[in-house]
């Protein structure tokens, strides 16, 4: 990602940007958005998107993943949203295994490219009242 993208991405009103420390030492963090910063239009507009949750190697496994997921629900429900949703790698099984585990289902999937390379990602919502 280059400086400017990443510029854009947290000058943007309706994203937000969350750090996970670990024994004081930056671990990782979650990107939520909310309105028009989601990256698809689905579910109706009636929820929001985690588009990132990202840990380093060295601190996955901790508790962390589930703590920033957490975080996520709760802005979510401050923000009186009843769902959120993400989209996925099909062959990153360590976290379609983690989202599962968490209650969220698939609903559907997109296509995007990786370079040359077309790669599919699964759609999964969680209800957040459920």
């Amino acid at each position: 990602m280059s400086i400017r993208q990443l510029k854009k991405e947290l000058n943007n009103p309706f994203s937000s940007f969350f750090f996970a420390t670990y024994k004081k030492q930056m671990a990782g963090y979650l990107k939520l958005n909310f309105d028009n910063a989601q990256t698809e239009n689905v579910l109706n507009n009636q929820a929001f998107e985690i588009e990132r949750i990202y840990l380093l190697k060295e601190y996955q496994n901790k508790g962390l993943g589930t703590e920033l997921f957490e975080a996520a629900i709760q802005i979510g429900k401050e923000k009186r949203y009843r769902m959120l949703w993400l989209g996925v790698w099909e062959k990153n099984r360590s976290a379609l295994q983690f989202y599962q585990k968490k209650g969220l289902v698939t609903f559907g999937s997109h296509c995007f490219q990786l370079g040359s390379d077309p790669q599919t990602d699964f759609l999964m919502r969680y209800d957040i009242d459920s």
